[in-house]
């Protein structure tokens, strides 16, 4: 079966899109799929991992990047140049499926195009993770957004989701009629690299009076609990100061300007923002993490907890989140704050800070979860649900 596989982003441009995308095309490719990438992160074409990238770039001065510029229809900008790369490869030779996350709808001119499959695979939906409007355009960019959103997964011709609870948000969100088109949960695997590299990875050790390091990934954003995570720090950087748990947290993903003006100086001294970076970096982070904090209010999987727990690093995250609940509080693989806010949080955090029993037993957990989801699972099941999309077009 020859596939397109429509991503923002793809390795080695760090980020969790970039690495669901890189697992999917690898997963359709070991399950004997001919997949092609086409990746709005790049301007080249290149041969990664035996997957054949084309880059869809948009220059600033091209007239579809003038058309960005513009509120609300500059979200139109990439899905025609998406549309574009990928009719001109289907007019040489046919795609059976083209497959597209729905965030921000870079598929919407594929769907329902006559002898072309389009299969949306759900990450957050765009409206889940943008602050509350504080202008006019603000709310008619997130109208657009949602209304591309809503047309890329009515119009698909099979959806798939991460997991039972995802599925279901994903459908009362975009409006979706029960039975209209298959709609599958498959759960991300992880690259087999990582989860070796995870495995091998030493608990490092922790003295009394040291400075535990704490790890966060992700984005400053409200979703994540990044406002809850900073509250918990100023709440756990006074007891320190008063001869509580120190701690050290290093915030991947996050710039220095997303740090709050009124955080506390004794919280500031703690916390390091890292930026962008790049998989070989974040390897070394995981690694040298006594834990790692991913508070979301909400993830439709949740990369983090997977990468967390497979180089057996307590977790810290929160009951609000139903993919928490499932991969970590259920496997017994971290703390689960009761609710996502700083003093619920710094609960939580201070339990692992000061029981190095507790810390062993998470971190026991958390690897004898690992690997629950294959690359081998990923792409059989994911063909599944191509060959079913493909009998309703």
């Amino acid at each position: 079966m020859r596939t397109a596989l429509v991503t923002w982003d793809y390795p080695p441009s760090p980020s969790g899109l970039s690495t669901a995308a890189r697992e999917i095309a690898e997963s359709l490719k070991l399950a004997g799929a001919d997949v092609t990438v086409f990746s709005m992160g790049r301007d080249d074409e290149a041969a990664i991992g035996g997957i054949r990238v084309v880059g869809c770039r948009i220059a600033d001065e091209a007239g579809l990047g003038r058309l960005r510029l513009w509120g609300g229809v500059g979200h139109l900008a990439a899905p025609l140049a998406f549309r574009d790369a990928v009719l001109a490869e289907h007019m040489r030779r046919p795609f059976a499926v083209v497959e597209a996350t729905n965030w921000y709808a870079p598929a919407v001119f594929l769907a329902g195009r006559p002898g072309l499959a389009l299969v949306t695979r759900n990450s957050t939906p765009c409206a889940f993770s943008r602050d509350p409007p504080s202008s006019a355009r603000d709310r008619f960019d997130g109208w657009m957004s949602d209304k591309l959103e809503r047309r890329q997964a009515r119009h698909s011709a099979g959806l798939i989701s991460n997991t039972a609870d995802h599925a279901r948000r994903i459908a009362v969100e975009y409006g979706l009629e029960q039975g209209a088109q298959p709609h599958a949960v498959i759960g991300l695997s992880l690259p087999p690299e990582m989860i070796e590299r995870g495995k091998a990875a030493a608990y490092p050790a922790l003295e009394a009076g040291q400075a535990a390091r704490l790890l966060f990934v992700g984005r400053a954003e409200h979703r994540k609990g990044f406002d809850a995570l900073m509250e918990a720090a100023a709440i756990l950087a006074r007891e320190a100061e008063a001869g509580g748990p120190d701690f050290a947290l290093r915030l991947a993903g996050v710039s220095d300007d997303a740090l709050a003006g009124d955080l506390p100086e004794a919280a500031r001294r703690r916390i390091e923002a890292l930026g962008r970076v790049d998989e070989s970096d974040l390897a070394a982070e995981y690694a040298g993490a006594h834990a790692v904090l991913a508070p979301s209010r909400y993830e439709s999987f949740g990369l983090v907890y997977q990468e967390g727990m497979a180089y057996g690093r307590p977790m810290v995250a929160s009951n609000e989140d139903a993919s928490a609940r499932e991969f970590v509080g259920q496997a017994g693989a971290g703390a689960m704050a009761e609710t996502t806010s700083g003093p619920a949080l710094a609960d939580a955090i201070r339990a692992v800070l000061t029981n190095a029993d507790y810390r062993r037993s998470l971190r026991e957990k958390a690897l004898l979860a690992t690997g629950r989801f294959t690359r081998r699972t990923l792409g059989t099941e994911t063909l599944a649900l191509y060959e079913k999309a493909l009998a309703r077009v």
